[in-house]
């Protein structure tokens, strides 16, 4: 064979493997090798269900919790379109075939009513003061703890941060109120060295500061927990290999503690966002009385009282309908975000 035959056979087997590739008989062929293999692939709905059945039914008591407590009572909202009269049957939910019909109306009376505009507006001032103060805070004491080396400290102070979680918003104000009312710890002090005692309690101009203060003291311990379980998952070797080239301490902190408190921070911050127009019912109506509607009302106490303890059910269904609306759009938009910044956020894209 000469030297020259060798190149034009190899060229030949090529073309002519192009040309059978490219021919329809090749292109099935292809097509029906793909669908083959995807089919051997991919289990059978029969053969996934008995896979899976554990977990399956292991999640049906969740689904049906979820079901029952929170797309069923979807349908209630309804009432925000009636004038809803739950005394017109026995079952209020056949009230709700009897009740007639009112549109728009009850919206409309949302909108033009100022007292609306200005719960709203206390409702987003409330969630940007705790947004800025309070979710830092869970993130810098979880960083904290995790610092600690010995671990009967850091039980120990966990369990001192956790247990004003499980106090009630009753003792809770009780407790600020012993120290910063008109006569609590403080007052008496300042009284005592010949100053005029103050009551912090009753001022409206810092209450939404107090009611964040009350939060951060309640629940920014319970905060800590998902994301000390996301620096658990952080091996020491990053750790140990960092230190070995030389990063002190807040470079540890910064190119590998909080990389890993990323994706964590985002999902909350995430969730808060959504959770924007619920800024505490119970803890702003007890307070209510001592600094005025002006300071306290948000969205839900507005609700409370403009519309359930007047039963107008109507009215504070639409209320309560523009509030969820409102949060999903928040919800939908923060996680948008969420994806430009290269996070997952709530779901993927």
């Amino acid at each position: 064979m000469s030297h020259s035959t060798v190149p034009r056979s190899r060229a030949e087997a090529k073309t002519s493997k192009k040309r059978s590739g490219d021919s329809p008989d090749g292109a099935a062929a292809k097509a029906a090798g793909k669908r083959a293999g995807k089919r051997a692939g991919k289990l059978s709905f029969r053969l996934r269900f008995r896979r899976d059945r554990t977990l399956i039914l292991m999640t049906l008591p969740a689904v049906a919790l979820v079901l029952v407590f929170t797309y069923i009572p979807v349908l209630g909202n309804v009432v925000a379109f009636q004038d809803y009269d739950p005394y017109l049957s026995d079952n209020g939910f056949v009230a709700m075939f009897e009740s007639p019909w009112v549109g728009f109306e009850n919206f409309q009376r949302i909108f033009e009513d100022s007292a609306f505009w200005h719960a709203l507006q206390n409702t987003f001032v409330l969630f940007f003061l705790q947004l800025v103060l309070y979710f830092p805070i869970p993130i810098l004491l979880a960083l904290l703890i995790n610092s600690v080396v010995r671990p009967r400290v850091r039980a120990v102070a966990q369990a001192i941060m956790y247990l004003p979680h499980f106090f009630s918003w009753v003792l809770v104000v009780t407790v600020f109120q012993q120290i910063f009312g008109g006569a609590g710890v403080i007052a008496q002090i300042l009284r005592q060295h010949g100053h005029k005692g103050i009551d912090l309690m009753t001022d409206p101009g810092i209450f939404k500061f107090l009611v964040t203060a009350e939060g951060v003291w309640k629940d920014a311990g319970w905060g800590i927990i998902v994301f000390l379980a996301a620096l658990s998952s952080v091996s020491n070797d990053l750790y140990e290999a960092a230190a070995m080239d030389g990063a002190g301490r807040w470079r540890r902190m910064w190119h590998i503690t909080l990389p890993a408190l990323r994706p964590v921070i985002a999902l909350l911050l995430v969730l808060r966002v959504g959770d924007a127009l619920t800024v505490g019912f119970e803890q702003l109506l007890l307070q209510r009385d001592s600094v005025g509607p002006g300071a306290s009302d948000v969205l839900d106490t507005y609700v409370w009282w403009n519309g359930i303890r007047n039963q107008d059910f109507g009215y504070a269904a639409a209320a309560g309908l523009i509030k969820g609306i409102v949060g999903l759009g928040l919800v939908l938009t923060a996680n948008k975000v969420a994806h430009l910044m290269g996070e997952q956020g709530v779901y993927k894209k």
